[in-house]
């Protein structure tokens, strides 16, 4: 039996912009709206409107939360403080990344956990399974939340002309309540583009009315609604692992070059952490391969699967690939042998359909904003 698709709360009126729309990770989501490319560059110069609904937040509180969390996940939320967010990791306990997440601490005893779409119900189920014996309550609150992006240099004066919260005072990584358009919201300065930008998580009842104020307030500054194609070539370029390319379950932290993210110094056991420390340990002693970025000389664009090359023998493999519009060639992510991942080493192609394409190694990311 096939199930439906779900549909975020702005699914009408992404139909109604003449949305080219695709099943993501079980939802229907907005691909594109018209150019990809122009979607892409809007975020880069000007401003972009993603509907993120299809995220899954789980909210955890209770007097020992912050225990529940440092036993599941890899980091140290002990340190986060209220207001404030934190990068980290669910891994099983052979080390294997789960999902890559956001913490948020919303107030002294409550944390909201946001994990990707197609990992959601797994990390719920995880967390919820982790919980035995602490005093905290796990909730699945992805029906409660609608998540609306604006990424891009003119984020912050659009949003500021729709809320009185202090942007100004939001640091990266940082979320308040307070309230855009009239309407409630958790006001985040996160995003998954590379650029400055704020995610808002609002009731699903009031996503259109936000949708439709934020459009409004950022048509003078270029604002564009924006789809999900557009977020992977922005993400790709920014060098931001995607869950199920760059991590995945057979993979740690340490393989993926990400080991910051787990906290040995964190009071108390976790899951994962005796593989960790072996992974840790392994990463120093016999470097696995390395994540890198690869520009291609021509014109042919690699995709993930594809194996990358030198000297007539397979060194890696590609994780992501595609144009970049920033950069104007193809552009791509790769696993690499150790001895050929350092940035201008010669030599390197992707095998593209039997034809060997060469390819230069370069440092990610591949784009930076300007501070």
């Amino acid at each position: 039996m096939s199930t439906a698709p779900r549909l975020t709360a702005l699914d009408a009126l992404h139909r109604s912009l003449g949305a080219t729309m695709t099943d993501f990770a079980g939802w229907d989501m907005p691909l594109r709206y018209a150019s990809e490319r122009e979607e892409h560059l809007a975020v880069r110069t000007k401003a972009g409107l993603f509907d993120l609904s299809h995220m899954g937040e789980i909210t955890v509180t209770g007097p020992a939360a912050v225990d529940l969390l440092n036993f599941a996940l890899v980091g140290n939320i002990g340190t986060v403080s209220v207001g404030r967010a934190r990068y980290t990791m669910i891994c099983a306990e052979d080390g294997g990344i789960l999902d890559d997440l956001i913490v948020y601490r919303l107030a002294e005893t409550e944390y909201m956990v946001v994990a990707n779409a197609g990992n959601a119900q797994l990390v719920l189920d995880t967390i919820t399974e982790r919980a035995g014996g602490f005093d905290a309550e796990v909730r699945d609150d992805r029906d409660a939340y609608a998540l609306l992006a604006v990424q891009g240099p003119e984020s912050p004066a659009i949003l500021a002309a729709v809320t009185d919260a202090d942007l100004d005072g939001l640091k990266y990584y940082a979320g308040l309540p307070g309230t855009v358009a009239g309407v409630p919201a958790l006001i985040a300065r996160t995003g998954y583009t590379g650029e400055d930008g704020f995610e808002l998580f609002v009731a699903p009842g009031h996503a259109e009315q936000l949708w439709r104020v934020l459009t409004e307030a950022g048509a003078s500054r270029g604002l564009i609604p924006c789809g999900l194609s557009c977020r992977d070539t922005l993400r790709l370029e920014a060098g931001m692992p995607l869950y199920g390319h760059e991590l995945t379950t057979s993979l740690t932290p340490f393989d993926a070059g990400l080991g910051r993210v787990v906290k040995f110094e964190k009071e108390g056991d976790f899951v994962g952490r005796k593989a960790l420390e072996s992974a840790a340990e392994r990463a120093e002693t016999a470097p696995p391969r390395k994540l890198v970025g690869l520009v291609a000389e021509g014109r042919r664009v690699p995709r993930a699967g594809f194996p990358v090359v030198a000297g007539g023998q397979v060194i890696g493999e590609v994780t992501s690939g595609a144009p970049s519009p920033t950069l104007g060639k193809p552009i791509a992510m790769a696993y690499v042998d150790a001895a050929h991942a350092t940035p201008g080493t010669e030599g390197v192609a992707v095998d593209i359909r039997g034809s060997h394409e060469p390819y230069e190694v370069v440092a990610l990311p591949f784009y930076k904003r300007r501070k």
